[in-house]
């Protein structure tokens, strides 16, 4: 994982609403109201690619034979990506999620 250099002043609101980044759907929330915080704004990117790889993952279970095996490991990958970025906030850092983030650029 390599770490980018952002500007943000770091404050409780900041890092609270960089951690809803990585809660599930409430990755929208930061998304839509602190847009102009660099901080916030990497994390939520990153977030909301989590949050639809979660919900990409819920149609594996509609493949016949394989796609619990698919929605599990999707599950699992899901589960840890959110609590690398959780610690990655609690440490005040910028940590470029393998795969995920090089997804975020992009969007």
């Amino acid at each position: 994982m390599t770490e980018a250099i952002l500007r943000s002043t770091l404050g409780a609101r900041t890092t609270v609403m960089a951690a809803l980044s990585y809660l599930s759907v409430l990755c929208f929330v930061p998304l839509l109201v602190d847009r102009d915080d660099e901080f916030v704004y990497f994390h939520a990117k990153q977030g909301l690619v989590i949050w639809m790889w979660g919900v990409l993952a819920l149609f594996a279970l509609h493949v016949p034979v394989l796609g619990k095996w698919i929605f599990g490991f999707s599950s699992m990958g899901v589960l840890v990506f959110s609590l690398l970025g959780l610690v990655s906030v609690v440490f005040q850092r910028a940590w470029k999620l393998p795969l995920v983030s090089w997804v975020a650029d992009r969007i």
